[in-house]
């Protein structure tokens, strides 16, 4: 695929820096921002109103609309689409090799962001921030008890980029680290304390259990109702990786039965299955579930390094050149 001569970019992102607008700018790119409605993102924007705004781009920078087949034969200008973010699950990687795209997302972009907002949800549900204030704000100054997070068994599932930064945060809480992984590296488990184990024994041994795997059919819903039957009893669930990952209906029956001790969740099914709403509002009325709305990565500095390496991958596609390593997830030119 030859430099493109269109250098029309358009940004279906909220919070998209000034600085990294004019970094397109600077390299010859015409700008569009484009944000969804508040309230909403851009995977709530409908397939037509998105044909239209991108009728004439060259680039699209993107949260988590759905890239499907029929949208791109529609765009036959549009050569790269930039994730703002890591998973890729919504965009058709094989349409988009098909018909000559390139796919790139922002890898190592918010990786502290996400890592530092799971630790958080540790502690808050640990601690039990959400139910002492509401007792607090009841007139109530009564001491809730709360649960440690130092010298805790932790396990994660999943050891990609944020995974292994949640490690290097859990050292300072001398924590006892497990890891359930397609591919384990002797050497990183040498260097880091991790154990390894298979999931099974990670569930039955953990304090907490952290999800950092991506979202695919093997993966889905692979916290259900036995997986969370198999948790340590009074054990905090911790998801800040996709809502796919656990079966929110069985978590919120291992939530009301008391075999968990509380849940800390920045993703919900509900994000791509609204018939899951109910299950989604019924565990963010409990005392012991803290929740975020998809914001892990949403800090001032994790969006401002995300906006830039999908800004960095435009330019250089654009350019006809290769993005940074672990950026491309599809190029089909």
């Amino acid at each position: 695929m030859p430099p493109s001569s269109s250098r029309k970019v358009v940004v279906t992102q909220r919070f998209f820096d000034e600085k990294s607008a004019e970094y397109l700018r600077a390299h010859g790119c015409e700008v569009v921002l484009a944000p969804p409605p508040p309230g909403q993102g851009d995977g709530d924007l409908d397939p037509a109103e998105l044909q239209r705004m991108l009728a004439d781009a060259a680039g699209w920078i993107v949260g988590h609309a759905r890239v499907t087949r029929p949208l791109l034969e529609a765009l036959p200008g549009l050569l790269v689409i930039a994730r703002r973010g890591v998973g890729y699950e919504r965009v058709d990687v094989e349409a988009a090799r098909d018909l000559g795209r390139v796919v790139t997302i922002a890898a190592g972009g918010n990786d502290a962001s996400v890592a530092d907002h799971t630790i958080g949800l540790m502690i808050a549900v640990g601690r039990r921030f959400r139910a002492s204030q509401a007792d607090m704000q009841a007139g109530d100054w009564s001491i809730l008890m709360g649960t440690d997070l130092c010298e805790k068994t932790v396990g994660l599932i999943g050891l990609g980029r944020i995974g292994r930064s949640v490690v290097r945060r859990l050292s300072g809480f001398d924590a006892k680290v497990l890891v359930h992984t397609p591919h384990p590296d002797a050497a990183y488990a040498e260097q880091t304390g991790v154990e390894y184990t298979g999931l099974t024994e990670l569930l039955r041994r953990s304090d907490y259990v952290s999800l950092h795997a991506p979202l695919t059919q093997a993966t889905r819903f692979l916290i259900d109702t036995r997986a969370i039957a198999s948790m340590k009893k009074g054990a905090f669930l911790i998801n800040t990786a996709r809502g796919g990952l656990v079966d929110d209906a069985a978590l919120l029956t291992g939530l009301q039965n008391g075999h968990l001790g509380g849940a800390g969740l920045d993703v919900f099914v509900s994000e791509s299955d609204p018939a899951f709403r109910p299950v989604s509002d019924a565990l963010l009325a409990l005392p012991n579930v803290v929740a975020t709305p998809h914001a892990g990565a949403s800090s001032h500095e994790g969006l401002a390094r995300t906006n830039m390496v999908a800004a960095k991958s435009v330019v250089t596609v654009l350019d006809g050149g290769m993005p940074a390593p672990g950026c491309v997830v599809a190029d089909g030119r």
